[in-house]
């Protein structure tokens, strides 16, 4: 299945969903800062199951108490897609207070 990139329009009105989300130009990224490096741990081991239930996996990075991802979709050429905003989606839902930075 094809996927296709979206426009800096749709890009931009999609982001108007996500709060603490950004577009840098190729993808979608976010940092999270939690309480403890136990609990980044506990949301990075999240993310990652969400990334395998989409088929669908970006760049993740724990720090001591932060997770950051960066996200695009490398089978459309490194674009951002729907796909990716599932994911910021699903990612922000599973945030303490949904997207808390």
């Amino acid at each position: 299945m094809a996927v296709e990139p979206l426009s800096h329009k749709e890009i931009e009105d999609r982001l108007a969903e996500l709060p603490g989300w950004s577009f840098d130009g190729n993808r979608l990224t976010r940092s999270f800062r939690l309480g403890s490096h136990f609990a980044a741990t506990a949301m990075v081991v999240h993310i990652a199951q969400v990334q395998e239930e989409l088929d669908h996996h970006s760049d993740l990075t724990l720090g001591y108490n932060t997770v950051s991802l960066g996200v695009n979709t490398h089978s459309a050429g490194g674009a951002v897609t729907e796909k990716d905003f599932e994911l910021a989606r699903r990612v922000r839902d599973l945030a303490p207070g949904h997207g808390a930075s």
